[in-house]
């Protein structure tokens, strides 16, 4: 017994040693960051603002890689399925890490288990556009629209649990309306028929919807928070129109898989901050209408454990099943 004790003390001794050298050294390659949906949505936008900076301050490229699919789950089990060493990590969302796990029976990954939150990297609100050709301008007039005409008013959703899915169904159950959703691979596909007037509407992050709701090409009705954004002043917010328990802003975040070292999470997290904190960083996620937003691993940890209860509930009453 004191051989194997003093032989563990030495292994111990040697993964500690090893442990703080790769910590020292990280990173001594390129970074992986996967995308969960593919490119063109919110999370690809700010994650792609994120590497660029990043791949400027660590000394390593960080690389985007969108692995879209199944309401995101493909790329997120990508990762889980990676060695834990700092260089595969995830964009996650409230649709990947808390809507999911309660919306499907058995996932391809525990999103408690397999994963080492790092930080959240943005809060985004939801934004209700309509194509110009509804004719609606306000979301009395939209929820009136869509009760004289149950069932024949569209949305685009990026798949059953997507951000867009979520945001309309929980805005349907508040309303009594029936909109019928159409289902895409992700946002980017989504926007084009939207553009193009082959469906109706949406309810999703302002990132992806700001420039055409400037240039007129669609029709901003409210923003899911409680306050109006800087971004869009002159759009109220749900509640100003009319619904005033709706709320529905979407965050994001960092992640990586379960058992990556300590101190590579602790240097991940503090490059992060410290990237979000800059001045051009700042002033490029809000021209997105993102707020760059940040905490400890342990308090994104529970933040995210806290979301999955909250739409625990939401789906539970939506009767929303995987497709």
């Amino acid at each position: 017994m004191r051989v194997l004790r003093i032989g563990l003390t030495v292994v111990g001794a040697l993964t500690l040693c090893t442990t703080h050298a790769l910590a020292q050294t990280y990173p001594a390659k390129p970074v992986r960051m996967v995308v969960p949906f593919p490119a063109g949505g919110t999370p690809d936008i700010l994650g792609r603002i994120l590497a660029q900076k990043l791949t400027a301050t660590v000394g390593q490229p960080v690389l985007i890689d969108n692995r879209g699919g199944a309401a995101g789950n493909i790329g997120v089990e990508s990762v889980a399925r990676s060695a834990p060493d700092g260089y595969t990590l995830v964009i996650g969302n409230s649709g990947t890490f808390a809507v999911n796990p309660s919306l499907y029976a058995k996932l391809p990954f525990n999103p408690t288990k397999d994963f080492t939150p790092v930080t959240p990297i943005a809060m985004v609100p939801n934004l209700l556009v309509v194509h110009p050709s509804l004719p609606v301008k306000s979301v009395k007039e939209l929820v009136a629209l869509a009760k004289a005409r149950p069932g024949e008013i569209n949305y685009g959703s990026a798949g059953v649990g997507s951000v867009p899915y979520m945001a309309v169904e929980y805005f349907k159950q508040l309303t009594g309306t029936n909109i019928v959703a159409i289902q895409y691979r992700g946002v980017g596909a989504m926007l084009t028929d939207l553009l193009g007037g082959q469906i109706s509407m949406t309810f999703a992050g302002v990132t992806a919807f700001v420039a055409h709701v400037k240039a007129k090409q669609l029709r901003a009705l409210a923003v899911g928070t409680k306050k109006r954004i800087e971004l869009l002043p002159d759009v109220p917010t749900v509640a100003e129109a009319g619904i005033p328990k709706y709320e529905q802003t979407v965050w994001y975040g960092v992640l990586a898989p379960a058992g990556t070292p300590r101190d590579v999470v602790t240097k991940l997290n503090a490059e992060i901050v410290k990237a979000l904190q800059q001045p051009d960083m700042l002033s490029q996620f809000a021209a997105q209408g993102a707020t760059p937003t940040t905490s400890t691993p342990e308090e994104f940890g529970e933040f995210i454990r806290q979301e999955t209860a909250r739409w625990a509930g939401v789906i539970k009453a939506s009767g929303a099943k995987p497709e």
